[in-house]
C-alpha cells in the first residue's frame, strides 16, 4: 500500500528519498528543489529528522541519519544474508582480488548490498546502496531469471535502458539470456553496464529455488575473463544457500 504524499509519513519519505546514493550532503535548497515541499513545511519536518536521528547536519549540509544504517541492519532478512554472505565474498575476492559484490532485487533494479575491491579494482558504478537496472547487469539476470514469469514479463515489457553500446534492450535477446541463466546457473555481463567492465555472477537459491540474492566477481575487461571464474562463483552463491538452509532448519527446531 502507497503512503500518501500529504500525510506526515509520507512527506517525511519524500524527504529521505530525495538523497541519491551518490550525494554527500544536500543544501536546504537542494532539498527543497528536490522535495517540492514549501520552505515551511520542509523546514520544520527536516528539523524532527534530524532530532529523531534518521538526518544529520553538518556544515551547513543535510545527511542521511546513522540511526537509518542501524535500522537497515536490523532488518533481519539482509542482516542475516550479509552474515553468512561475507566470508564467501572475501574468500572470492582472495582467490581474484577482483571486485566482489553482494545484490538483491528491488522490482527492475539491483540493489548492492556488500562490495569487496582491493586498490587495483576498475573504476565501477557500484557502491553500497546504489542501484542499476536488472537488465545491464548480471546480478539483476541472475536474480531476473529465477524469479516468476510475471515479474520476468513486467522487467522485459520496459522501458530497458540503454547504458551503453553493448546493453542488452531487445526483450528477445535478454529471455534468451534469463534462460540459459536457468540452465547453466551463471549469469554474464560484458560491458552492458558500464564501458571496460565483464561480470559473471550466480544467485543464491531457497529450497525452491527462488533467489534470494545474487554474488558476483567483476574486473577490467581487459584482463579479466568472466567465463574462468563461473564454476567459483556458483560453488559461493550454493555455499551461501546452504549455511542459510541450515541456520533456518536450526532456528526452527528451537
Amino acid at each position: 500500500m502507497s503512503l500518501d504524499p500529504a500525510s506526515v509519513l509520507g512527506k517525511a519519505m519524500i524527504v529521505l528519498h530525495a538523497f541519491e546514493a551518490d550525494d554527500h550532503g544536500l543544501s536546504f535548497a537542494a532539498l527543497q528543489r528536490r522535495t517540492g515541499l514549501p520552505k515551511a513545511t520542509l523546514h520544520r519536518l527536516s528539523g524532527q529528522l534530524v532530532e529523531a536521528g534518521l538526518l544529520d547536519r553538518a556544515d551547513g549540509d543535510f545527511h542521511l541519519g546513522s540511526h537509518l544504517f542501524e535500522l537497515g541492519m536490523r532488518a533481519s532478512v539482509e542482516r542475516t544474508m550479509l552474515e553468512v554472505a561475507t566470508p564467501f565474498l572475501e574468500d572470492l575476492y582472495e582467490r581474484t582480488h577482483e571486485v566482489v559484490h553482494l545484490a538483491l532485487r528491488e522490482g527492475a533494479e539491483v540493489v548492492y548490498v556488500a562490495k569487496v575491491s582491493g586498490h587495483r579494482a576498475p573504476r565501477s558504478p557500484s557502491r553500497v546502496g546504489g542501484r542499476m537496472p536488472v537488465h545491464a547487469t548480471a546480478l539483476g539476470k541472475a536474480l531476473l531469471a529465477f524469479a516468476g514469469e510475471d515479474e520476468r514479463i513486467e522487467v522485459l515489457r520496459g522501458p530497458l535502458e540503454r547504458r551503453t553500446a553493448r546493453t542488452i534492450t531487445a526483450p528477445g535477446r535478454l529471455r534468451q539470456q534469463l534462460d540459459s541463466v536457468v540452465s547453466s546457473g551463471v549469469a554474464f555481463e560484458y560491458e552492458e553496464g558500464a564501458l571496460g567492465l565483464v561480470c559473471v555472477a550466480a544467485p543464491v537459491l531457497d529450497a525452491d529455488d527462488r533467489p534470494l540474492a545474487a554474488i558476483s566477481i567483476s574486473g577490467d575487461a581487459t584482463r579479466f575473463h568472466p567465463a574462468d571464474h563461473a564454476a567459483s562463483v556458483r560453488a559461493a552463491a550454493a555455499g551461501i544457500a546452504a549455511t542459510l538452509a541450515r541456520r533456518h532448519a536450526l532456528a526452527r527446531r528451537h
